[in-house]
């Protein structure tokens, strides 16, 4: 390394095996940044009340809800911990050490793997409900979906710690100078990442919604069709309500925002050792990030439950008593 100008080190009494202070320039690492703490604040406040409002609301604890509550605290890990470590990393060197490195990356793997379980689960559910309504109150009940959701993180908590099972034995063992926190693992488990959660998650998703999408539109064009009440009668009972088919609708534009924001970042990261895909790979991961953020603001789009809690948190009419009973619905 030339030390002949140190004062762009992070540690300049360390020259030879310290690292350069991140590039200053408005166009990237200082506009990235800025963005990011937007984003970053906007995510923990939205997931925030996404989080109150289902727990605190007698009303919202509903399967499906307690779905959206698990992946809202997956979105507010982003916010509170992957967020603020990327922007960390854009304007300063990393002075926090290798231990703080890998506990990070085990952290955002974690909230990036539990949020892919938790759209599965989602998918399952949606799934469920439409194809099989007359059994959904039976199969699909509050304590399963709570133990489903246990299961979910565990196996997120598991399954990040064989994929970063190097990094947390050795911390900073990626780390080519100080001052950097570099994620990395082993090619078996990039193979194992792909194929579980981008590959296997993937065809699991689509598979189901693309099931609940059939169903969906032939069950609305049976109920626009021009059939004698008798008829409408005898096949009401099999088919989904309308409210169910709402929900579906909703929650497959929730799916389809993560999709759009998931792909992109597994298929550079496949072509990630090509030194040109570095400013493409800064916009996926960002991309990525900003999902995060995106769906609470799809819940106050299509759910006034949503927005009616947000009014009831803003004015604080949560403190009054007897307010976890309100008609929200």
């Amino acid at each position: 390394m030339d030390t002949g100008d140190q004062s762009d080190l992070c540690f300049p009494q360390q020259a030879n095996t310290s690292c350069r202070k991140p590039s200053s320039d408005w166009s990237g690492g200082v506009f990235f940044s800025v963005l990011l703490s937007a984003e970053c604040v906007l995510t923990v406040l939205l997931n925030l009340l996404v989080i109150i409002s289902i727990v605190h609301f007698r009303q919202l604890h509903t399967p499906t809800n307690l779905l959206l509550l698990s992946l809202a605290v997956s979105d507010l890990l982003v916010g509170l911990v992957a967020m603020p470590g990327e922007i960390y990393m854009r304007i300063s060197c990393w002075f926090l050490g290798d231990f703080a490195c890998s506990l990070w990356s085990y952290t955002t793997f974690t909230a990036a793997s539990s949020s892919v379980g938790n759209m599965v689960l989602i998918s399952t559910d949606r799934y469920v409900a439409i194809c099989d309504p007359l059994h959904y109150s039976v199969k699909v009940t509050v304590k399963r979906i709570q133990v489903c959701i246990c299961l979910s993180w565990v196996a997120a908590l598991l399954y990040c710690a064989i994929l970063l099972k190097h990094l947390l034995g050795h911390p900073g063992m990626y780390n080519s100078c100080r001052g950097e926190c570099v994620i990395g693992f082993e090619v078996y488990a990039g193979i194992l990442d792909i194929v579980v959660s981008f590959v296997l998650a993937l065809c699991i998703i689509i598979t189901l919604y693309m099931r609940v999408f059939v169903v969906a539109v032939s069950q609305a064009r049976a109920m626009r069709s021009h059939v004698t009440c008798v008829k409408l009668q005898h096949s009401a009972p099999s088919r989904p309500k309308s409210s169910e088919l709402k929900a579906a609708r909703t929650l497959g534009v929730l799916v389809l925002v993560f999709l759009v924001c998931f792909c992109p970042y597994y298929i550079v990261s496949l072509v990630a050792e090509n030194e040109n895909l570095g400013s493409v790979a800064k916009v996926v991961l960002y991309l990525y990030d900003v999902n995060s953020c995106l769906n609470p603001l799809i819940y106050a789009l299509f759910y006034p439950w949503f927005r009616k809690a947000v009014k009831h948190i803003v004015t604080l009419r949560i403190l009054q008593p007897a307010s976890r009973e309100a008609n929200i619905l």
